[in-house]
């Protein structure tokens, strides 16, 4: 079900992109421009994209899940957030493109710095929201340049291009997604009248598929259909999408209130909107579809997806779903650590091994559909890099002294999961412990939070951060992301970063628990477990309701890396208490070697 370990690092050589580079420059000249930018995106600006749309990996090699090229006739420029700017160098010429951190150098500024004066830097308008182009514009002008929208130069130079996918969308059932898609179109309706908005443009497949309570397979590891959709006020929707991806079975799920038309007519439907108010989000919305609709004269709401919010606070039927969902992966991953207990100390596993292993107990379990994005698996100095993806040609042998990070997820059709386990093989050094305990109190810090109505995730990232400030130490991503239910394993708003997002957290929303440690060239310690905001932490003669946590997660944290002296009897006892879950929850599907490991392993401290 996983991707075989092979990417445009190799399938591509240096020459190849050179020629790549030399033709999307040719390409550009016949076009009168004088750049291009080249973001790692699709017309649904989603984290997983189909392989048509995988042009930054074509032209560069960097295959990461986020980034943006900017390319001018003597010189280029790749820039990607912090998670990957290992991955970058390792995977693209750098005598063909700097590498930049996005965050610390800005495309905007060296854009500015290297534009030439009364040059033409084009984009296609499709692949970037409204907010970044007014954000790139500013850059541009700043240069004396002129940003201008253009169909893809780079398409024009991709012979073989992929087509576009048409996998089947189909009906996601009742009892899993809790809510009919009348309930919810006429709840969002309501609320598009209150605004005084005929219509809103839904470009998220995440937004329509949970909308319309349908799942698709058009892109990796996410059960999304690609498709736009526009929610009129009246509670009907128009759903713009390949007849391929149709069927009778689907069409009747859909009913008569959703009417399902050509991709080609998704334009013309926007012109239509003349003289109407159309509710768009400039964050999540390409660019084309606002200056679609200014040109035909509608009225535009900038406002947030309104599907977000509700699509985030999950419901009883959706959290006893993803209950399910966490037990089942949680019974497969302890049979993965219990093997890998065994086996890791002989010295021969190697990176791919454990992942190709996991995967194998997910499937075992007979309701994997896939995993919920590649694996994680990284020996000794490859776990210090936060978003390592393993490759036959990095693939690197697991040896006795080193710890070993594996970060995981599946789609089932009741849940999605995301889990991270760092484990020691063989004795680990004091140092190890130390720094591995202090993520633990950090993750127990956060997991026993409570706090009131409208506290925001970044009110409560230094819970999970402040043992690791004690000892002068900090990891360089966020503390927790939205998940979603058999949807993407990444969502928001909603998140726990010191980014400062400043969606409040609400009950019923999914967040990951996630603080980790990173020394760099020896070893990574992260430990992740999903968590549903719950109502109801009421506090002995306090005035307000509370909010808290509930883990769902259910697998053992190595304790043979956790120094007991340094957790204090609260942390002590969250610990216990966890193991003891834990326990109950997947003992039932372990037998013998791997049911007395589970003991161990959960054992009281």
């Amino acid at each position: 079900m996983n991707m075989p370990f092979q990417t445009f690092d190799e399938q591509s050589d240096a020459s190849q992109c050179a020629a790549r580079l030399m033709a999307l420059r040719i390409e550009l000249g016949t076009r009168s421009l004088d750049g291009f930018l080249v973001p790692r995106s699709d017309e649904h600006q989603g984290e997983y994209v189909p392989k048509r749309a995988e042009r930054l990996a074509f032209l560069t090699g960097f295959t990461g899940s986020a980034g943006l090229a900017v390319v001018l006739m003597e010189k280029a420029a790749v820039f990607v957030d912090g998670r990957y700017t290992l991955q970058l160098r390792n995977q693209t010429d750098t005598s063909l493109f700097e590498t930049l951190d996005i965050t610390n150098d800005g495309a905007a500024n060296w854009i500015e710095a290297n534009l030439p004066r009364g040059a033409k830097l084009g984009y296609d308008p499709w692949l970037h929201t409204q907010g970044a182009v007014e954000r790139l514009r500013i850059s541009v002008e700043r240069a004396g340049g002129q940003l201008i929208a253009t169909s893809n130069p780079l398409d024009a130079v991709w012979p073989d291009q992929p087509e576009p996918p048409h996998a089947r969308a189909i009906p996601h059932p009742i009892e899993l997604a809790g809510e009919t898609s009348g309930a919810k179109r006429a709840r969002l309706a309501e609320d598009l009248k209150k605004r005084s908005a005929d219509a809103a443009i839904l470009t998220m497949p995440d937004s329509i598929c949970w909308l319309l309570n349908i799942r698709g397979a058009d892109v990796p590891h996410t059960p999304f259909v690609l498709a736009f959709a526009i929610l009129n006020a009246d509670a009907s929707v128009d759903l713009f999408m390949d007849a391929k991806k149709s069927s009778p079975e689907l069409l009747a799920h859909l009913g008569n209130e959703v009417r399902s038309r050509a991709p080609a007519e998704f334009e013309p439907a926007l012109d239509a909107l003349k003289g109407k108010t159309a509710l768009a989000d400039p964050a999540w919305a390409a660019a084309a579809i606002f200056q679609r609709l200014e040109q035909a004269g509608a009225k535009i709401i900038r406002a947030p997806d309104p599907c977000q919010l509700p699509k985030a606070c999950k419901n009883e039927a959706e959290l006893a779903g993803t209950r399910r969902a966490h037990i089942r992966d949680g019974q497969a991953l302890t049979r993965f650590l219990a093997w890998f207990a065994r086996e890791a100390p002989k010295g021969a596993l190697t990176e791919i091994d454990t992942v190709e292993k996991l995967e194998a107990f997910r499937a075992a379990t007979g309701a994997l559909k896939d995993v919920s994005f590649d694996s994680i698996s990284g020996a000794g100095p490859h776990g210090a890099i936060v978003h390592y993806r393993v490759t036959r040609k990095t693939n690197r042998r697991i040896e006795p002294g080193q710890l070993f990070l594996i970060d995981s997820g599946a789609q089932f059709v009741d849940g999605t999961t995301d889990v991270t386990r760092t484990v020691a093989v063989g004795e680990p050094t004091a140092e190890m412990r130390d720094r591995f305990t202090r993520v633990l109190r950090g993750h127990i810090q956060l997991a026993l939070a409570r706090f009131p109505e409208g506290t925001t995730g970044a009110q409560l990232d230094a819970f999970a951060r402040r043992p690791l400030w004690d000892a002068g130490l900090d990891y360089g991503h966020g503390t927790g992301h939205g998940v979603g239910s058999y949807l993407s394993v990444h969502e928001g708003p909603q998140s726990i970063s010191s980014r400062g997002v400043g969606q409040a957290l609400k009950p019923g929303m999914i967040c990951s628990n996630e603080p980790g440690y990173y020394k760099t060239g020896e070893y990574g310690i992260r430990i992740e477990n999903l968590v549903v905001v719950r109502g109801g932490a009421e506090i002995a003669g306090g005035e307000k309701a509370m909010l808290g946590f509930e883990t769902i997660t259910m697998a053992p944290i190595d304790l043979a890396l956790v120094e007991a002296s340094m957790l204090t009897r609260e942390e002590r006892d969250w610990l216990n208490v966890y193991h003891v879950q834990v326990r109950a929850a997947v003992a039932p599907a372990l037998s013998g070697d791997d049911a007395a490991w589970l003991i161990q392993a959960t054992r009281g401290i």
